[in-house]
């Protein structure tokens, strides 16, 4: 048997696939190498290349990473792989803390996490707001990854559920981490928007060190922030108020833009050390920590209802229509929100405290000022002074007369843990045995906003409580090599057992974000307005547990043809098992043309924060022009289950890749075709209006924020949907005298339609937003230029059309859907090394032309969002920034 050394590692197999702390380092395209870097991922055989693999494959080098301006790793992978897209979220509740990301057009939980072969824990958000296709979402937080503890990043761009397990539908992400250990990388970069002058900035390191004679210990760390960025235009109504004198508004009054990041900590470590000649141990983990701090809508001091306003309705109108002879009457009137605090309750005059005084049939009246004041000159203006100095009644526009945008965000915390050992016994069976811990937690904030219902005791700053998301694994791997004298090869036969425990936590909020005050009985809105926080009785855990075991089986049966096969069976505690299968074969037509095809089953488990989590988020309805507040509710609630809430079960998917890789001297060329069918989708349903019985019965059931809430809606198996595609990737390396330059050429193209659907829960609008939220077609490319000791890059950035629910509104069945224009974008970088030192100096820019996406025709209408919040490639124009690299 050859000695067992870090070197040999790769030929045992981990949890989750043939990997190891001592793969050889993988040679970047500047290197001249592209067409040998090596991977390990969906493969359970020893590590193969790109262009040998079964399945495509994405391999993203360190450098690739390092050289942007960004520091968000899903910002930078984006630009990176095609198919991969995520936007920057602003006012998306939870959503705009940990952003969620998509890979060939699926849901960001249809996509598997690794780190070094093993499953990473999601995060504790659930995406409530992601324009469709993110909606319901909860998948892993991949921000908290410094992109300087990163050998590489290999994406398999395959179903691959049958190897892996839950979630692997679209794909499979593998961040690989550095395991060397000698040598020391120090890095401090520096950026700016060129609109607004809005900077970041972060430092970061990386060590590696000898861990006894026979091992190694690497840590990496990042440490940054980022301001806030505006790319707001003043909102119709907040002009308004300005220009009839009223100077509290602030312009803009609403801000809308990338958040505010401060205290952005990333660490992580990876070590292994050899126990014997034929063992090692290993672990790796990482700790984040990071506040992030954002905007949400503008609280109208004269029209916000349930704190400035409420509205009287007409008893003349039943059902939305006049009772005849009263056609010219107004269905309801809105009137200035005036609290009576006085001991006795009835102290504030009846002329100040809106209320009908009519009953049905006789003529429409009412008490109450109006608020909708255009003349400083008004004398409503002189009856709200009136009001404001009437001791027994009480007005938040005391308070805040100019209104308020509350500020929403979390501190959030992410630790995880990664330990095992693993190697070759005697008779040459590999084993792997881990056990891993993974814990996300974001701790919510709200201030600059008010519980109505407290009146003038109310305060500005809530604790709404945490989300929090825990997670167990363990594992045992075994695998072995069969010499078969028919095949090319050895018979690799792989087969283990798995172990989960998931629980989702939230933590109940202080008391003052939840609780109805004395004022709530006469229209005043309970719970901290913007976002509710959790009361007792909402609060809670709840866990599942699962076991798998599976068998995989790969051979080259001839020297030109290789075939795989993979069956895996799970069993979970709340649903029941499941069974998939892959099979992939790739043939080499000759030595510079391969064919590869897979074929494969899947699935996705929904997670216990979708069966069971509550929400409630503030939104704007452009037909409606105002802000409503829409709930989220446990499918199994009884207000659910009156709509057609079941019981989450799994998601069932097949999945089908076929391509060819070309390989001719310097040039490469692989072309890949998917189509992925998923059936039962979990996603959330269309919004329903509450009736005043099913508002009463969430409200005893601890969702004190019904009260407030019009809409609802709840998770849901109930739509199956095909997304297929073409991914091209072209890479062409040239040495020539003037040095080596490499091009690159990346394209994907997606397209997913609704195949059925329940019309009662499912509406034309969500479908829109499945199907047209994200751009059918992005492709980048990428000349990187090597001369002596001068570096040059030049990337060109180009995204489809793209559907914004928010902006266009609503759409009914058989019309057009609206889109936004294509856009594109350019990112440049030249940098030079100072050789004898070790320090490389680093001047760039993304969007060097400061491009932006088309501006939101409505914006200063609606809410003062200049362009979509959804753009495929981001808004906030040119990024120039400075970067210094000391390698010792």
């Amino acid at each position: 048997m050859k000695p067992f050394t870090p070197k040999r590692i790769a030929l045992a197999i981990s949890a989750q696939v043939a990997l190891t702390a001592g793969i050889a380092p993988v040679a970047t395209a500047q290197e001249g190498a592209a067409l040998e870097e090596v991977v390990v991922t969906g493969t359970r055989r020893e590590a193969r290349t790109v262009f040998d693999s079964a399945a495509p494959i994405d391999v993203i080098g360190s450098d690739d990473f390092r050289n942007q301006g960004g520091t968000d790793m899903t910002d930078l992978i984006r630009t990176a792989v095609p198919s991969f897209n995520v936007n920057s979220q602003p006012i998306s509740d939870a959503a705009t803390v940990i952003r969620p990301a998509n890979l060939r057009g699926l849901a960001p939980d249809h996509t598997l996490v690794l780190v070094n072969g093993k499953r990473r824990h999601r995060a504790s958000v659930i995406t409530w707001l992601g324009n469709g296709v993110s909606d319901g979402a909860q998948g892993p937080d991949i921000s908290v990854i410094p992109s300087i503890a990163l050998k590489q990043l290999e994406v398999l761009r395959d179903g691959a559920a049958a190897q892996y397990g839950s979630d692997a539908i679209a794909g499979v992400m593998n961040f690989i981490l550095k395991d060397n250990d000698s040598g020391v990388t120090l890095e401090a970069k520096y950026g700016e928007y060129s609109e607004e002058g809005e900077n970041l900035y972060s430092i970061a390191g990386n060590i590696g060190l000898p861990f006894t004679d026979r091992g190694f210990f690497n840590a990496s760390f990042e440490y940054g922030e980022q301001e806030d960025t505006v790319r707001s235009v003043q909102r119709n109504d907040a002009q308004a108020l300005i220009d009839a004198g009223n100077t509290d508004v602030a312009d803009p009054a609403q801000i809308w833009g990338s958040p505010e990041v401060n205290d952005d900590i990333k660490t992580f470590f990876n070590m292994g050390v050899e126990l014997s000649d034929s063992a090692e141990a290993y672990a790796f983990g990482n700790y984040a920590y990071k506040e992030v701090d954002g905007g949400f809508f503008f609280r109208n001091p004269d029209t916000r209802g349930g704190v400035f306003a409420t509205t009287l309705l007409n008893p003349n109108y039943v059902d939305g229509e006049p009772l005849p002879g009263f056609e010219n009457e107004p269905a309801s009137v809105g009137v200035r929100l005036v609290g009576d605090i006085s001991d006795s309750g009835t102290g504030c005059s009846s002329e100040f405290v809106g209320s009908v005084t009519s009953v049905q049939g006789q003529p429409f009246t009412y008490t109450g000022s109006n608020p909708s004041i255009s003349d400083p000159g008004d004398p409503n203006r002189d009856q709200l002074g009136a009001i404001i100095s009437d001791q027994n009644c009480y007005v938040f526009n005391e308070r805040f007369p100019g209104g308020f945008t509350p500020r929403f965000g979390a501190d959030t915390t992410d630790a995880s843990l990664v330990a095992g050992v693993r190697g070759n016994l005697d008779n040459g069976l590999g084993y792997d045995v881990s056990a891993s811990f993974g814990r996300n937690d974001s701790d919510f904030f709200i201030y600059n906003t008010v519980n109505a219902s407290l009146g003038p005791n109310t305060p500005t700053d809530f604790d709404p409580g945490d989300y929090t998301q825990t997670e167990y694994n363990f594992n045992v791997d075994l695998n072995y090599s069969l010499p078969v004298d028919a095949f090319a090869s050895d018979l690799n036969i792989a087969g283990g057992f798995e172990y989960r425990n998931e629980e989702f936590e939230i933590t109940a909020g202080d008391s003052d974000s939840f609780s109805f005050g004395p004022l709530a009985t006469q229209g005043f809105s309970a719970a901290s307005n913007g976002f509710p926080g959790f009361s007792p009785l909402i609060s809670g855990d709840w866990d599942r547990e699962n076991i798998a075991f599976y068998v995989d089986l790969e051979a080259d049966v001839t020297d030109r043809l290789l075939l795989g096969a993979a069956l895996r069976w799970e069993d979970f505690d709340d649903f029941g098992s499941t069974l998939n299968g892959k099979f992939s074969a790739r043939f080499d037509v000759t030595d510079w043309l391969g064919l590869r095809a897979t074929y494969s089953t899947g699935f996705r488990a929904p997670t216990p924060g979708q069966s069971n989590a509550f929400n409630v988020s503030t939104t704007f309805d452009l037909e409606l022009g105002d802000l409503i507040n829409e709930g989220v509710v446990p499918p199994t609630n009884p207000v659910s289950q009156t709509r057609g809430g079941t019981e989450l079960e799994e998601e069932e998917s097949t999945n089908i890749s076929a391509g060819f890789v070309l390989q001719w001297e310097n040039l490469s060329l692989t072309v890949d075709y998917f189509n992925i069918e998923v059936d039962d989708r979990i996603a959330l349903s269309q919004n329903f209006t509450l009736t005043e019985q099913e508002r009463e019965d969430l409200i005893n059931s601890g969702v004190t924020a019904a009260a407030n809430i019009r809409d609802f809606r709840f998770f849901v198996n109930d739509f199956d949907t095909e997304t297929e595609g073409v991914d091209v990737v072209v890479t062409y390396s040239m040495d020539w005298s003037a040095g080596i330059t490499d091009l690159n050429l990346a394209y994907n193209y997606t397209d997913t339609s609704v195949e059925s659907f329940n019309p009662d829960i499912i509406d034309a609008t969500r479908i829109a937003e499945l199907e047209e939220g994200l751009p059918e077609s992005r492709y980048t490319v990428n000349a990187t230029h090597l001369m002596d000791s001068w570096r040059f890059m030049l990337r060109y950035n180009w995204t489809d059309e793209w559907y914004d629910g928010e902006d266009f509104g609503s759409v009914e069945f058989g019309e057009s859907v609206p889109t936004y224009d294509s856009y594109w974008t350019i990112d440049a970088e030249v940098g030079y090394t100072f050789e004898e030192i070790g320090l490389t100096l680093v001047a760039g820019a993304n969007n060097i032309t400061d491009e932006t996406p088309d501006e939101n025709p409505g914006a200063a209408d609606g809410v003062g969002n200049r362009y979509s919040q959804f753009a495929p490639l981001g808004f906030n124009g040119a990024l120039y920034y400075g970067r210094l690299i000391y390698n010792f």
